[in-house]
């Protein structure tokens, strides 16, 4: 593996900063750089030039965020990121997307997105899909994550099913052996969970039998947090190590 891995973060919303893996980076020695879009005037053209080099990004975390990748006409910058994504992607680097993320990725590469039936607000159980190639990003059978979501994805062509739940069916897939989109949210921190739910207007979206209250929530234990965030870090070793970065 090369001296300094460079890690780009695609970040949408003030809120939701890098979550667990910024300290497994670190120990990897990564240099990592972030695009702020939610610090962008929303009247000001962005020009894909404004973005990196694709050459300069050895992997891409795409976070996740309250817009949807639908309102390109409230966000115009969604479709320079669709743009630059697919770019990115013709050249077959790693990507991680994260609710949002996974669903840029999937958007970007023709897949609907749109509301699914049930919101999902809170901790869930997720299992892997019964019949997963050889090869493919391995899966416990069963594992709980933090879900905050009210669209999903469809599955792009050519991608592989990863993971799914009762309420939404499309919880996690991979594209190659060099993305991974989750619908769920496997980087939440206690202290990025503190702030999702400062979020009082979003919250207030939220209704239904598979959301959980914010008293609930507040009393998450600490370690209820560490699987989702151990599956992140074997995301991302996998499309690095898949990928021979």
């Amino acid at each position: 593996m090369k001296s300094h891995l460079k890690v780009h973060y695609f970040q949408h919303i003030a809120g939701e900063g890098f979550g667990s893996c910024f300290a497994y980076l670190k120990e990897m020695n990564a240099q990592i750089t972030a695009t702020e879009f939610f610090a962008l005037p929303l009247d000001l053209a962005l020009d894909i030039e404004a973005l990196p080099n694709v050459e300069d990004v050895d992997l891409l975390i795409i976070m996740g965020g309250t817009m949807s990748v639908n309102d390109e006409a409230n966000y115009p910058w969604l479709k320079i990121e669709k743009r630059w994504l697919r770019r990115y992607l013709a050249l077959g680097k790693p990507a991680i997307g994260l609710c949002l993320g996974g669903q840029m990725i999937a958007n970007a590469l023709g897949a609907a997105v749109s509301k699914n039936a049930q919101q999902e607000l809170g901790w869930t159980s997720v299992r892997k899909m019964n019949y997963i190639p050889d090869g493919c990003f391995e899966l416990p059978e069963h594992f709980n994550v933090m879900q905050w979501h009210s669209e999903t994805f469809e599955i792009p062509k050519g991608a592989v099913h990863l993971a799914e739940n009762e309420v939404c069916r499309n919880q996690m897939y991979q594209i190659g052996k060099n993305v991974l989109g989750f619908q769920f949210h496997p980087e939440i921190t206690p202290e990025s969970l503190a702030l999702f739910l400062e979020d009082d207007e979003e919250l207030a979206l939220f209704n239904g039998a598979h959301v959980q209250n914010e008293a609930e929530l507040k009393k998450t234990p600490k370690e209820k947090f560490l699987q989702g965030n151990q599956l992140l870090n074997n995301a991302i070793e996998y499309v690095l190590r898949k990928t021979a970065y």
